[in-house]
């Protein structure tokens, strides 16, 4: 096989993965803590990357940090760093995953005081998948008020990487916002399923036009 068709290959694996991500994970309302830790760390590991990469490197993710077990994350020390750092195709930012370890610690905080992490987060849109205006024209924001709000309570609470850009991502993941197109089968898919509220666009920044694709 020639470079151009490995490189063809490759190309064509990572758009499936991406194709997969969209129409079975990204915007359905997630409930589950470890799979929310698993959403959230990766938008960790995306700062200054592009998805594409993390969708191809999510198995390495996955086994470096357990499955996203949190409690086992929690404990990792230098010799886990090093570790992580030394696993082949990994990103090798020290910087971030010590960020991850030390976010697994304040998301057990979080657990605690209201039991889950989903509790949590989803207390901020009262338990409801939120649709706002504009958002299935396709009109959508890098960030809003809402991960501005969040973002700072989670910085507070000493979480490393998360600033409003990086929770808008998360919260259109794991479906407390619909960022789906109306023209978007996931879109009626989710809505059908799930309680839902419209609200006005809040504070939005950076609005990119995504419609017509």
């Amino acid at each position: 096989m020639t470079i151009l068709n490995l490189v063809g290959a490759q190309i064509k694996h990572n758009r499936i993965l991406l194709i997969k991500y969209h129409n079975e994970e990204w915007g359905v309302p997630l409930h589950d803590d470890q799979k929310q830790f698993e959403f959230l760390m990766m938008e960790v590991m995306q700062c200054g990357l592009n998805w594409n990469m993390m969708m191809e490197k999510r198995e390495i993710f996955r086994t470096c940090f357990e499955n996203f077990d949190y409690d086992k994350v929690a404990e990792y020390g230098e010799a886990d760093i090093q570790r992580i750092l030394d696993t082949p195709g990994m990103i090798r930012s020290c910087r971030k995953i010590e960020a991850v370890i030390n976010n697994a610690r304040c998301f057990q905080q979080i657990r605690e005081e209201y039991g889950s992490f989903s509790d949590y987060i989803w207390s901020y849109s009262g338990g409801k998948t939120i649709l706002y205006n504009k958002h299935a024209d396709g009109w959508i924001p890098a960030s809003n008020g809402l991960s501005e709000r969040i973002s700072k309570d989670l910085k507070k609470r000493g979480f490393k990487y998360m600033g409003e850009i990086t929770v808008y991502s998360h919260l259109q993941a794991c479906g407390i916002i619909n960022d789906h197109g109306s023209d978007c089968p996931c879109y009626r898919r989710i809505n059908d399923s799930h309680p839902t509220v419209n609200k006005r666009r809040d504070k939005e920044k950076n609005v990119v036009y995504y419609g017509d694709r």
